[in-house]
């Protein structure tokens, strides 16, 4: 571009930080400085972002303090979330929530308090997520995800107890959680997926393609998180309920449909488990293939065994 102005530089900083390149980010800001054009707010959200999206605490703590001291920018919703969001990344989970009760002039959103129920799930925090999960229900903002979250958390820990009496309130309630739905788009066609799927033209060679694809990952050295399965089953009966999600479902289809080396695109509309994860990061590896997933919170880029997300999302 011939002009480059804090809007571009922004959605570039942004678009990095989305995509799990940190240091890009932050080399970009630099670039913006020596060009000389002055940050606004919606570049820091960008930078936070990054910082969050990479566990870069020095960093994210002291842009957050730059903003205001050196830019006079007063610090929102969203900054406060990328912090919050920072924080419980490194597990800091108590000084993120005094962080979020520490707000004078914004009151805490739901978003906000999202982030922190994620980080919860990533750390086994039962007694916080508690916590969060009730200042949504004060916000009247609670949604079935939220509720997912935390039989997640309940689950990791075998508080099977506590499970039971969460899914009895989620019916009285009446609050209903969404299908899980994948897509990858081969040759302009767009192939949808749900959990357990029957329902393609070619089901069998989708199936029988997932099965060689266990087997695969099986003697690589994957094994089934079954911390992701939400009912109290054994072990095996656990690992089969996770086999055909519909995310591994749309990567069979993508091995199966595509030449090898294609990478495979895959949008899902709800929160990738952590199964679907480690089985998406332990496909790139031995079937040497580029995996991008964009889940309801962020793009994840496998290669080689390993996400942008560095397993925080």
């Amino acid at each position: 571009m011939r002009e480059k102005n804090v809007v571009t530089w922004s959605a570039m900083i942004s678009g990095l930080a989305m995509n799990g390149h940190g240091r890009g980010a932050l080399e970009a800001f630099r670039q913006m400085g020596q060009a000389g054009v002055p940050p606004d707010d919606q570049t820091f959200t960008g930078l936070l972002s990054a910082c969050s999206h990479c566990g870069l605490l020095d960093e994210g703590m002291l842009f957050f303090e730059t903003m205001t001291k050196q830019y006079g920018i007063k610090p929102n919703i969203h900054h406060y979330g990328c912090i919050a969001d920072l924080m419980g990344r490194v597990g800091k989970l108590d000084q993120a929530y005094e962080l979020i009760m520490s707000m004078k002039e914004l009151k805490p959103d739901s978003a906000l308090w999202r982030t922190l129920l994620g980080a919860c799930r990533i750390h086994h925090n039962v007694t916080l997520g508690e916590t969060v999960v009730g200042h949504l229900v004060e916000l009247k903002a609670q949604e079935a995800g939220d509720y997912v979250l935390l039989l997640n958390i309940y689950s990791s820990v075998g508080d099977w107890e506590k499970v039971k009496d969460t899914r009895r309130f989620m019916k009285e309630r009446g609050i209903q959680t969404s299908l899980g739905c994948s897509s990858i788009i081969v040759k302009g066609v767009v192939h949808e997926f749900l959990v357990d799927d029957v329902s393609h033209s070619r089901k069998e060679e989708i199936y029988t393609t997932m099965d060689e694809i266990n087997k695969q990952l099986k003697i690589a050295g994957y094994v089934a998180d079954i911390t992701s399965e939400l009912h109290n089953l054994d072990e095996e009966e656990k690992g089969h309920a996770l086999s055909y999600h519909s995310e591994k479902l749309a990567m069979a289809f993508g091995i199966l449909a595509t030449p090898p080396g294609t990478t495979i695109r895959i949008a899902k509309n709800l929160r990738t488990c952590v199964d679907c994860h480690e089985f998406a990061k332990a496909l790139s590896w031995v079937y040497n293939r580029v995996v991008v997933i964009r889940d309801r919170n962020r793009f994840h880029h496998f290669r080689e065994g390993r996400c942008s997300c560095d397993d925080f999302w």
